[in-house]
């Protein structure tokens, strides 16, 4: 295993459409699969998408068996892996939460989320996942889905006066850890 670099924000690969994949159970997509575990673990990360990591394709993870650092008071979200996801709404209720980006480090800003929603994909044998998520859960997958479509969360903040560096909107967190 091996941890990749993340893209920062600024980088033209992030703002590309992901392809979809179409070989399942390869020993490429395995070796994938384990490096992006591997470099979320590495900086304590609540998600990551394949384009984060330069992989053009529709593969993301998320997900620990823990409570996250980064967002000590969420729940803990089921690990994960999801190719090919289709995120439906499950009604028009938004929340707002607080968000950060392992490619947009230091900052964070609340961005409106689905409340509740659908997602259905494939893990990375080919079986098909299909499940309801809310909460944090949801906000989550959609998160990482939304880099499948080349969309960081800055460009979903809609009041910039709840946008900044975590340093200082969360003194209390450690600033290292959003890096």
């Amino acid at each position: 295993m091996t941890v990749r670099t993340i893209l920062k924000m600024g980088d033209a690969r992030l703002l590309r459409v992901a392809q979809p994949v179409t070989a399942f159970g390869t020993d490429e997509i395995r070796r994938l699969v384990a490096d992006m575990f591997e470099t979320m673990a590495a900086v304590n990360g609540a998600g990551l998408a394949a384009p984060q990591i330069g992989v053009d394709l529709q593969l993301v993870i998320f997900g620990t068996d823990a409570p996250n650092p980064r967002y000590p008071d969420a729940p803990p979200v089921p690990r994960t892996v999801l190719l090919n996801p289709v995120v439906t709404p499950l009604g028009d209720e938004k929340e707002e939460g607080w968000e950060g980006c392992l490619s947009v480090p230091g900052l964070r800003g609340v961005v409106p989320r689905h409340r509740r929603i659908r997602y259905r994909g494939f893990d990375p044998d080919g079986r098909p996942i299909d499940r309801e998520a809310e909460g944090f859960h949801a906000r989550v997958v959609q998160h990482e889905c939304d880099h499948l479509v080349g969309k960081l969360y800055p460009m979903r903040v809609r009041d910039f006066s709840r946008f900044g560096f975590t340093e200082v909107l969360f003194p209390g967190l450690d600033a290292s850890e959003d890096d």
